[in-house]
């Protein structure tokens, strides 16, 4: 979504933002894609033990958890930082979850920036030459419980600029209004009905791969508690 004129500003500036200098010190290191990947990574899960969230980027950083749309987050904002536009990427599933990644280019080449708990759908090199292509790239491992490949869209990148820093950086209740605003945007289909029908599921050895977690989900946790934690 191209944003409206008055709001392309190349770097963001602090006052914008609304964070304080150490919340905006913090995004001031995370200077390169890989440095912002890493520090997502570092981040605890966010389990949603206490209901669905959508943090912005300042409740992120204070809690120092997140799942996947809030480290996108704090991923885009990163990255406007530095003078590359806040982009948002969202993979539509069937019989599964969403999944959001922050996009950037590197010579002509898309690449992603990833918060997940699973082994798999996580960082992409900017090699991809278009998004369908870098969202082909999570097809195979995006499975559900049953081992079904269920990825099927992916959306036009949204650029976080059409909106203002209160709705994303600093909201007061939640980003919600970007959860929304990535629900309205147009998608792609990945797949034909034909090669819809071709897939297999996982198989053993790729179901026990797939299990693996870099944070133990908590004992007791709701099923309801995990609705985006692709």
């Amino acid at each position: 979504m191209r944003p409206p004129m008055g709001t392309r500003r190349r770097f963001a500036r602090r006052e914008e933002l609304g964070l304080t200098k150490a919340e905006f010190a913090v995004l001031r290191r995370l200077d390169t894609p890989r440095r912002i990947q890493a520090f997502l990574y570092d981040l605890k899960q966010n389990f949603e033990a206490h209901g669905e969230t959508c943090h912005g980027v300042r409740e992120v950083l204070r809690t120092r958890r997140a799942h996947c749309i809030e480290g996108a987050l704090v991923a885009a904002a990163a990255l406007w930082v530095h003078g590359e536009p806040p982009l948002l990427l969202d993979m539509r599933a069937v019989q599964d979850f969403d999944h959001v990644v922050a996009v950037f280019r590197r010579r002509g080449r898309w690449g992603a920036i990833s918060k997940t708990n699973g082994a798999t759908l996580r960082w992409r090199d900017p090699v991809y030459r278009s998004l369908r292509e870098l969202a082909m790239s999570y097809l195979h491992e995006y499975t559900n419980r049953r081992e079904q490949k269920t990825l099927r869209e992916y959306s036009r990148p949204f650029d976080l600029r059409v909106l203002p820093a209160s709705a994303w950086v600093t909201p007061a209740k939640g980003a919600w209004e970007v959860a929304e605003r990535l629900d309205d945007l147009q998608h792609f289909a990945l797949l034909s009905p034909a090669e819809e029908r071709q897939l297999v599921r996982r198989d053993p050895f790729e179901r026990k791969i797939g299990a693996l977690l870099q944070y133990r989900k908590p004992p007791g946790l709701a099923p309801s508690a995990s609705k985006r934690l692709k």
